[in-house]
């Protein structure tokens, strides 16, 4: 049995991406249940899922709910022990619970100022004192814990909870194109290189229409992460395989890449391959092979 996660609109729910990736990040079974935000379908969804009112929420495969990313994490760490979610050092767990908290809890200037859209990089958005103070606290507990655990890439050594509470910063932080030092920037790429990260981004350049609160008036610029291989939706059900490679079902939608016309179950499964076709193992192992 997998775990059930309800989730709000990909390219705009910073929460949502923080939850996900503690499932597959780790790898961890789960089965999303997508609700538009500034709508109904969040409150409605939530009602098969008392007492949770925000997104996300898990749950589990015994059916105990599980509001809130800290509790979240807590409780697929005490459930995957092996997963790795928390750092197996004590010391470095630690740490790493420390930023998971503080973020969980802080930081409510840059929230507000630059709220996650995945959908776009501008290049500025003059941060106000209040953004640029939380910006430097990031820079001081980031520091701290790499000088704690000795870590290079990751806060906490391997990729942890820690990370993935911060992925949505990351995101702001190129979104917004927002002054950090050279060793944050450093760290703000490893989370959009990061394969979790870019199959959420990727599902989240295609999964509804712009949503209108998150539009601002800067001028805008390339995403800053890896840069996708070109690829474009095409019409017609002909293609080279007969099956999807997620799921297996018959091919009723078309990319072509590379001069070749490769097909999937549904649109969803072909737009968010087109979107970045290397953040999808199977679709790589379909195409190479």
């Amino acid at each position: 049995m997998t775990y059930d996660l309800v989730i709000g609109d990909r390219g705009y729910s910073s929460w949502s991406l923080r939850g996900w990736l503690l499932f597959d990040a780790f790898g961890i079974p789960v089965k999303t249940h997508l609700a538009r935000l500034y709508s109904d379908a969040l409150p409605n969804m939530l009602k098969a899922y008392h007492p949770a009112k925000t997104a996300p929420t898990m749950r589990t495969p015994d059916g105990v709910v599980v509001p809130e990313t800290i509790a979240i994490a807590e409780e697929l760490a005490s459930r995957h022990p092996d997963a790795g979610l928390w750092p197996s050092d004590p010391k470095a767990r630690a740490v790493a619970r420390v930023l998971a908290a503080e973020m969980h809890a802080g930081f409510v200037a840059l929230r507000d100022y630059c709220p996650m859209n995945l959908r776009v990089s501008y290049t500025g958005c003059e941060p106000p004192d209040e953004v640029l103070a939380d910006l430097a606290r990031l820079e001081t507990i980031w520091d701290w814990a790499r000088d704690q655990t000795g870590s290079t890439v990751w806060l906490c050594g391997d990729y942890s909870a820690a990370d993935a509470f911060f992925a949505p910063v990351a995101a702001r932080i190129a979104g917004y194109n927002l002054p950090v030092s050279p060793r944050q920037m450093a760290y703000v790429q490893a989370h959009l290189a990061h394969p979790s990260f870019r199959r959420w981004r990727a599902m989240g350049l295609v999964d509804g229409a712009d949503q209108d609160f998150y539009r601002r008036p800067y001028p805008r610029r390339p995403w800053p992460g890896p840069v996708p291989m070109a690829a474009r939706a095409v019409e017609g059900a002909e293609a080279q395989n007969t099956a999807c490679p997620y799921s297996g079902k018959p091919v009723t939608h078309v990319l072509e890449i590379e001069g070749r016309r490769l097909g999937f179950c549904n649109a969803f499964c072909r737009d968010k391959t087109v979107a970045d076709p290397e953040a999808w193992p199977k679709f790589m192992a379909l195409l190479r092979g």
